[in-house]
């Protein structure tokens, strides 16, 4: 749930509206009766990334950088070679 506050306002009292925001209120600021600004919690910080916390669960096969086959290649590089498939007429 959102609240609307006067620029007066939120500058009056701007420490209880951060309590608020930090409790979970989203509170939007209006100048003259038109908001111009949000004043909403953080998201928490996501943990730092572990490099190798996946190790010995992700397998590349021994083939991955091997050439592509005809058909599939032309399908990449939009060759006008007719391969049998459903999505490309010949």
């Amino acid at each position: 749930m959102s609240s609307i506050v006067n620029l007066y306002e939120a500058k009056t009292h701007l420490s209880q509206l951060v309590e608020r925001a930090s409790a979970g209120e989203e509170i939007i600021i209006a100048k003259s009766g038109r908001p111009v600004a949000r004043l909403m919690p953080l998201s928490a910080p996501r943990a730092p990334r572990t490099p190798g916390a996946l190790k010995g669960q992700i397998h590349v096969a021994d083939d991955f950088d091997d050439p592509l086959p005809p058909d599939i290649l032309a399908a990449f590089t939009g060759e006008t070679r007719s391969t049998g498939c459903w999505w490309r007429r010949p």
